[in-house]
């Protein structure tokens, strides 16, 4: 009953979450939802008799005056993740290709597969910025789809405008390039390309951000993406009817009146990111994040969960969240008695 092809699908491996340890492993905020969306949350539940509005009317016009864009440029869905998915539906057949960077983020492959279509890895550089000569090289007749992940999760890296206009004159109008911009909130490296200014450039460009990292929405999963009104048109088809919860669409609605209080919570992430790459020893990054890539990403992992802190280990190397200066001098203070 079970198509035969889906055992050679990785499961999506989470963070882990054990109890009295300090979970830096999923890139998540330390702190809860704003105060006002907490609010707008408990309000929202008194309607949850009741389907949410399944084209997210007010989320989508509130998102498309955030981005100064019209409304119908504008999907929302269960996390960018989601939407992530329903990128490569509405592009791919099985046979197909879908070009990401590896490492990236790690259900690109996953998202390819499920519809039946390869997924085709391009390795980074050794900076742990995209390869983006290797990836025009890879491009062929049965690719469909290209994420381009920036700040790239777990590397931390950008791409800058200039690379990326330099990138789309060598990929074909009938491929879509996907913009990740998960973190986009946490960037401040001037030349990163903006989802904003090349979806209005491009007309195979789509760009993706989430409520999940720096709103602190995680459990709510909301995400969006805007772009050309066909290609958002095309994920509106394919999205799951009420997928978007009404919680999920008010709480996201009132996070973005509040650009002062998030902008705080996200600079004080960013002045503890510096605290911990001066520390650790790591490499500029760009996500709520530091990465340790070519390392023994087992044993890191192990002797920091030795000392209570919980860090996310893949084969090319470990990814540590950072939030706040509190949790980052914890996360200094075990990585000192680990000795690592």
């Amino acid at each position: 009953m079970i198509r035969p092809d889906l055992n050679d699908i990785p499961s999506y491996v989470p963070g882990a979450r054990v109890d009295d340890t300090l979970k830096l492993s999923s890139n998540e905020t330390t702190q809860p939802p704003l105060t006002a969306v907490q609010k707008a949350l408990a309000d929202a539940l008194a309607t949850t008799n009741r389907y949410p509005d399944m084209g997210a009317t007010a989320l989508r016009d509130g998102l498309a005056a955030h981005l100064d864009v019209p409304a119908t440029q504008v999907a929302v869905g269960t996390g960018s993740s989601a939407l992530c998915q329903q990128l490569v539906q509405i592009t791919t057949s099985p046979g197909e290709e879908v070009l990401f960077p590896w490492r990236s983020f790690e259900a690109y492959p996953i998202f390819a597969q499920v519809v039946g279509a390869r997924p085709v890895a391009i390795p980074l550089t050794s900076t742990g910025h995209h390869d983006f000569d290797a990836l025009a090289a890879a491009i062929t007749d049965k690719t469909r789809l290209i994420f381009v992940c920036s700040p790239n999760n777990p590397s931390g890296r950008v791409t800058t405008t200039a690379q990326f206009d330099a990138f789309m004159t060598r990929v074909p109008e009938n491929v879509l390039v996907a913009l990740d911009e998960a973190y986009y909130e946490y960037n401040r490296d001037p030349e990163a390309v903006d989802g904003r200014d090349v979806t209005a450039r491009y007309r195979n460009v789509v760009a993706l951000r989430t409520f999940s990292k720096a709103y602190g929405l995680a459990g709510l999963r909301v995400g969006y993406a805007f772009g050309p009104e066909p290609i958002i048109d095309a994920l509106n088809k394919v999205a799951i009817p009420f997928g978007v919860s009404s919680l999920a669409q008010a709480a996201a609605l009132e996070s973005l009146s509040h650009p002062d209080e998030l902008a705080a919570r996200v600079e004080e992430t960013v002045r503890a990111r510096e605290l911990v790459v001066d520390k650790l020893g790591t490499a500029e990054t760009q996500g709520n994040f530091v990465w340790l890539p070519d390392v023994d990403s087992q044993a890191i992992a192990t002797a920091l969960a030795a000392e209570g802190v919980l860090v996310r280990a893949f084969d090319e190397g470990v990814r540590i969240t950072v939030t706040d200066r509190a949790e980052a001098e914890i996360l200094i203070n075990a990585w000192k008695e680990a000795q690592l």
